[in-house]
């Protein structure tokens, strides 16, 4: 009788093991909340014991850190893309459209994560307070950025950057947000064409007119 001989499975890295974990509290916070959710829930759905868990993560806000630099480095290179591509370019319509497109893309991508965050807010947890040091404030800097210069060139009216980022930003995620997260709410028209109609509305309060 020939006995099957049965491969086993390679070991995950320390590091494979630590992305395997946020991925699944991600996933599992999505759905219960930083409360509802027990660290041996956690390691049950990543197959390894708490005393494992803890090897990985001594602390919770060391997984919490964990979650948002995953979150960070995700789409960090496009943002980054984004930045250079216009550093130096005069195209409102392009720098905006191309935003408004990566914003639409993250919600509908990253719906997990979302809900993540969603629910750090309803419980006031510090993971809210992360996410905006990591990345939100990057993003909002960087748009604050484009405007600022554009307003020191004269092309457009003197405002607040800073103020003018937010407006943008909050309009296309609040359209986004209600789209592919809450699925309610959305226009019968493609995503491309709203945004593209956000943009020009947008850029029409901001933009100085050529007189003619």
């Amino acid at each position: 009788m020939i006995e099957k001989v049965v491969a086993a499975k390679p070991r995950l890295t320390s590091e494979e093991r630590k992305a395997s974990i946020v991925h699944a509290a991600i996933r599992l916070f999505a759905e219960k909340g930083f409360r509802g959710t027990t660290t041996r829930e956690l390691a049950a759905a990543v197959g390894v014991s708490e005393p494992i868990l803890y090897e990985h993560f001594r602390t919770k806000r060391d997984l919490y850190t964990a979650i948002i630099e995953a979150a960070a480095r995700s789409g960090e290179d496009v943002i980054e893309a984004l930045r250079l591509k216009y550093a130096v370019r005069n195209d409102d319509l392009g720098f905006f459209g191309d935003l408004a497109t990566l914003i639409f893309h993250w919600h509908n991508e990253g719906q997990d994560f979302i809900r993540l965050l969603l629910y750090s807010n309803l419980e006031n947890h510090e993971l809210k307070d992360l996410f905006f040091e990591k990345k939100s404030s990057l993003i909002i800097d960087m748009v604050a950025g484009y405007i600022s210069r554009r307003v020191n060139e004269g092309a457009m009216r003197p405002v607040n950057p800073q103020v003018a980022a937010r407006a943008f930003l909050g309009m296309i995620a609040n359209y986004s947000m209600h789209a592919n997260v809450f699925r309610c709410g959305s226009l019968p028209l493609p995503e491309q064409e709203v945004a593209a109609e956000m943009v020009r509305i947008f850029l029409g309060g901001l933009c100085k007119q050529e007189e003619s």
